[in-house]
């Protein structure tokens, strides 16, 4: 089916079918995505495309249109604030896997130099969209494992640039050959060299365009208040870019990706993103599904040893990379198992760099095969470890070896936490209470699963240990099986509400109380049975309107009660919202109804004060 309309059908249903699954069986969407590719690939099923390549192209807008979001996240100005941490860390990986790839490559595998550092330039990289996905899902974005794995990931798309600069230089007075897509190039029959000076020259020309017509542009459609018009124009620009860069004969990939850093610095970049925000997801999963297709598995029939030896020997050569780094930085052993497998993979920038590299005839046919073949499985192996990390692993090697000896030391037992309470997550929610409870003397036990801020709170005095909260054994460790309440406050939402089901399906006597991102979360909550749920900006988002009131004339008390009038009538009204939340015409009804009330209790207080005033 070579059609636009059947291919797009094809790659719709196979995620629609494949995600669910995958996610149901916890590997998470990125593997559903990838298994998907590989059922509907020229290989297996063969519903699309006939060889991997033209998967890519079948679905290089999504490619590009991924580069650009990944480009549009990388703020100069927060790479600025990390940057002693990006370039430590990066620096060391990125520098490391390139020297120890080039010396096998050259001594083990007799390449010529050129090879060796091409090649070893393109295994350095790692994919910043599974990777990304993956710590989103998990939860971990925000943990110190998740700022250090940006931290590379952030410096290995800078160095994408310079790197794609440099590959020319290796070639001396070689010509620009015509493969593929590349044939469009102005250049092709040029030399080498003036692949370099391109590259350069278009960088710093989207460079001087962006700043003195794009931003003013930005503006001034901004101003128009004509969202599409705005989202257009960006498209535009990601369009126009990825052209200007393929007739130069560099990946339009690429340009997409400058384009994206050009615009992180726009005033206008949040609305963009929010703009695009619908679709990231899908275009994220459409590049996976891509990948998955372009698994060549006559190749690997062919030459599976060689497949299986370059594709261990890369992720081998990563992983004492990173490794090294683990403890260089003294991340704890699951922290740094978790550092490797997630960054031991090829990402989506090695295509770019292996694709300039056949263009300026430093890869054969042979090994550009190779390359693509092994970068597409690597990143097929990633997810599937990091499910076996979660499953097997880090239940036996990682949380149990971690938080049992801090129980132990502390002599905290099952039966000593008798009484006590259980906060799950200690972030600004749990750590707020945390704060109240141990100034009254109440104590309670915090789970978390950021080593870092377990450590520094511990020195703090606070009661915390690390492990993820999910794990039944270690809530068990913990004392849930005699302790009174369980706050559960994890990130994000969807992990805290496995939680949930996890406590209320092992300790069904634990009281559990619930933050909830929105009201949104908190009537999946109520309609599960969970009585005490609490909306994280509910009580500060009515506190600022108790402020104003005061601001407008009404006395401390008065506000006080009109606010806790306002708190009582909020919360009984949400329950019985929340048995309409799946019919949005009884919800609004219903919603309608209850605000209705809540103005009219309002509005006697009101009357009260003003009667109150006149009689005075």
């Amino acid at each position: 089916m070579n059609d636009f309309l059947g291919q797009a059908f094809i790659f719709l249903f196979s995620a629609v079918i494949c995600v669910p699954i995958s996610k149901k069986l916890g590997m998470g969407s990125v593997l559903g995505y990838l298994i998907a590719g590989v059922l509907i690939g020229p290989y297996v099923l063969k519903f699309v495309g006939n060889d991997g390549t033209d998967i890519m192209h079948a679905t290089e807008f999504g490619v590009v249109m991924m580069l650009f979001l990944v480009g549009l996240e990388l703020d100069p100005k927060e790479f600025w604030k990390m940057k002693n941490k990006i370039i430590n860390l990066g620096g060391m990986q990125v520098l490391g896997t390139i020297i120890i790839a080039t010396l096998v490559g050259m001594f083990a595998l007799k390449m010529d130099f050129s090879l060796a550092v091409s090649i070893a330039f393109a295994i350095t990289m790692s994919s910043t969209a599974i990777i990304m996905q993956t710590l989103s899902e998990k939860g971990l974005t925000k943990t110190s494992i998740g700022k250090s794995t940006f931290s590379v990931l952030l410096f290995q798309d800078i160095m994408v640039i310079p790197i794609l600069a440099i590959i020319p230089l290796l070639v001396g007075d070689s010509l620009i050959q015509s493969i593929g897509d590349d044939s469009k190039s102005l250049l092709v029959g040029g030399p080498a060299f003036m692949k370099t000076l391109v590259i350069v020259g278009a960088i710093t020309f989207i460079y001087v365009i962006a700043k003195y017509i794009i931003t003013p542009y930005f503006k001034y459609v901004g101003q128009l208040q004509v969202r599409e018009i705005y989202t257009a124009s960006a498209l535009l620009l990601v369009i126009g870019v990825s052209i200007l860069m393929q007739k130069v004969g560099i990946s339009p990939a690429l340009g997409a990706f400058i384009a994206g850093v050009v615009l992180a610095n726009n005033e206008y970049k949040h609305q963009l993103e929010s703009d695009i925000e619908p679709f990231k997801s899908l275009l994220l999963g459409i590049f996976f599904i891509a990948v998955g297709s372009t698994i060549n598995f006559k190749l690997i029939a062919d030459k599976p040893f060689m497949i299986l030896g370059l594709t261990f020997g890369i992720m081998l050569i990563k992983s004492l990379v990173l490794w090294f780094i683990g403890i260089k930085h003294k991340f704890d052993f699951d922290q740094k198992w978790l550092f490797i497998l997630l960054l031991s993979q090829v990402g989506e920038f090695a295509f770019v760099i292996l694709s300039l590299t056949r263009n300026l005839d430093i890869l054969n046919k042979e090994w550009y095969d190779l390359m693509l073949a092994t970068t597409a499985i690597t990143m097929v192996i990633t997810p599937l470890l990091l499910v076996l990390n979660e499953k097997l692993i880090l239940k036996y090697f990682g949380v149990k070896t971690r938080v049992k000896p801090i129980i132990e030391n502390d002599k905290i037992t099952p039966h000593s936490a008798e009484g006590e309470i259980i906060i799950a997550g200690f972030g600004d929610f749990g750590y707020t209470i945390s704060r109240v409870l141990k100034s009254t003397g109440i104590k309670s036990i915090v789970l978390d699963n950021d080593s870092e801020r377990v450590e520094k709170m511990r020195k703090q005095g606070f009661n915390v240990f690390y492990g993820d909260a999910t794990n039944v054994n270690l809530l068990k460790s913990a004392g849930a099986e005699h302790a009174k309440y369980f706050v559960a406050a994890l990130d994000p939402p969807e992990i805290n509400q496995k939680l949930v089901y996890i406590v209320r399906k092992n300790f069904p006597n634990l009281e559990i109380i619930v933050r909830a991102k929105n009201r949104s979360y908190a009537y999946n909550y109520l309609k599960d049975g969970i009585d005490e749920v609490y909306r994280e900006n509910f009580f500060s988002s009515v506190y600022v309107g108790r402020q104003i009131l005061i601001k407008y004339g009404f006395s401390h008390e008065e506000a006080s009660k009109i606010g806790e009038i306002f708190i009582k009538s909020d919360r009984k009204s949400l329950r019985k919202i929340a048995k309409h939340a799946e019919n949005s015409d009884q919800y609004f009804e219903a919603s309608k109804q209850e605000f209705e009330k809540q103005m009219k209790m309002v509005a006697k207080e009101i009357n009260n004060r003003n009667n109150g005033e006149n009689e005075s």
